[in-house]
């Protein structure tokens, strides 16, 4: 099957991919006793049952006992391969040696301070060589990177309104909670070349939305568009450089060096956020990866080794705004020194050369098996991935949001629910259940991921088979 399903063969395909979600969460649900019980033992004291609402996803969140290598082991006993990645953050996988050690040194000798300690000074320098960027500080989150950047942006120029991506997410601060997930039924999204900036729901106001353009990924016209329509009025833009929040997007060529040009040209900055593809895409992250350096850059998640962190990296000119005190940007656990012990052995022990080569070795793999499978079965869409970051995207073009409203859901519900059911753990909520590879991840674990995917695609053209075992 090489050529593209006809409209008979998609409604074909989607009342079966009907079926085989509704017999797969059920076969999943039989599964989670354990989960259940704990989840209901939770809501007397814990609100909805779970510490975030990400963790929550039909038939209902996977409670986890523990973790270790590549994999991890839930409540119930069943063990998968955890491609989930702690959303992206377990770049070492679980219990990493060099982690642990880290950790284990650093406890004995305090673990909070409110002072400096030496390892801030190891990882900063470290961050500075691999994204280019000379000046650092720490904080706890990628919620509080993105809004230091923010923040820095419009103290910088004294202006009030920034410029972000429609469907990106970057935390969940009122600048930033602007257009992340609009819907159609809304009513008020705009039309696909001129998004409108809508309120992430009932606790953003709209004074915060007004003051958040919105754009599609990848079109600087809109970009320009926004900076002329609003003369000396725009502080900068955060972007993700690498567009994750709906699979896995790559940028159209020269489209980086021309919005950092063009933001210049009106007197404004440039912001990535690499919370998500800061280390994972590249050593250096996107900026890197893609060639173009940013005024400003976001870290967090990869960066902790499992521990809570975040880091804002900038120019001289903007940093030397927090080291004057123009910005104050502060925090209790800023450079935790649990976290930087555990950030120094992942930029100096975890993250080697050889550790790249072998998440290149691993996402290969992936690629290669998935992109035949769905040659050999015609599957709609393809496969995108940057270092250990990847999805399967199941329509023929994404190039932004409104091609994601416009891709077929069903194929996402399904997808994720055959490699959950099938000892492969993906992101909750996941919107093209991206994965993220560990450096403890073996060949034979994305041999899974990929086996999990053939069973898709049979049960999809033959009829169910157990999707979820």
């Amino acid at each position: 099957m090489t050529s593209a399903p006809t409209a008979r063969v998609k409604e074909r395909d989607l009342a079966q991919l009907d079926k085989l979600i509704e017999a797969s969460e059920k076969r999943l649900a039989d599964r989670m006793g354990r989960s259940f019980e704990l989840r209901e033992a939770a809501r007397a004291t814990l609100a909805g049952g779970v510490a975030s609402s990400w963790q929550d996803a039909e038939p209902g969140a996977i409670w986890i006992e523990r973790g270790e290598g590549g994999r991890v082991r839930d409540a119930d006993g069943t063990e998968y391969v955890d491609l989930h990645g702690g959303f992206g953050a377990n770049l070492a996988g679980h219990a990493h040696p060099a982690i642990v050690g880290a950790v284990e040194r650093r406890v004995r000798l305090g673990t909070h301070f409110g002072l400096p300690t030496e390892d801030l000074i190891a990882v900063s320098r470290l961050l500075a060589e691999r994204f280019g960027l000379p000046l650092w500080r720490f904080g706890n989150s990628g919620t509080e990177a993105t809004m230091d950047a923010v923040h820095l942006m419009r103290v910088a120029t004294g202006r009030k309104k920034i410029i972000k991506v429609e469907g990106a997410y970057h935390g969940h601060h009122d600048s930033v909670q602007v257009s992340t997930f609009p819907l159609p039924e809304r009513g008020d999204i705009g039309p696909d070349h001129r998004p409108c900036s809508v309120p992430s729901g009932p606790a953003y106001l709209p004074e915060f939305a007004d003051l958040t353009l919105a754009v599609p990924f990848g079109d600087i016209d809109a970009v320009r568009t926004a900076l002329e329509e609003n003369p000396d009025s725009v502080a900068g833009m955060i972007v993700e450089p690498v567009m994750l929040n709906i699979g896995v997007v790559l940028p159209p060529p020269g489209y980086l060096a021309a919005l950092r040009d063009l933001l210049h040209a009106h007197g404004a900055y440039l912001a990535y956020d690499e919370v998500k593809t800061g280390l994972a895409v590249a050593p250096g992250g996107a900026a890197e990866l893609l060639g173009v350096t940013p005024d400003l850059v976001c870290l967090a998640k990869a960066l902790g080794g499992g521990l809570p962190c975040g880091a804002i990296g900038g120019t001289a000119a903007l940093m030397e705004l927090i080291a004057d005190n123009t910005y104050q940007q502060v925090g209790t656990f800023n450079g935790n020194p649990m976290t930087m012990a555990a950030a120094r052995a992942m930029l100096t022990e975890v993250l080697t050369p050889g550790a790249y080569a072998h998440l290149e070795a691993l996402r290969t793999t992936i690629v290669t098996g998935v992109s035949e499978l769905m040659a050999r079965y015609g599957i709609p869409g393809h496969v995108v991935s940057a270092g250990a970051k990847g999805a399967v995207v199941f329509t023929d073009r994404l190039r932004d949001y409104r091609d994601f409203l416009r891709s077929p859901a069903p194929w996402r519900r399904a997808h994720w629910l055959y490699q959950v059911g099938g000892g492969v753990l993906l992101p909750s909520w996941g919107k093209s259940e991206q994965f993220t590879l560990s450096v403890q991840h073996t060949r034979d674990d994305v041999r899974r991921y990929v086996a999990n995917f053939e069973r898709l695609c049979r049960d999809v053209r033959k009829g169910p088979s157990g999707g979820v075992r």
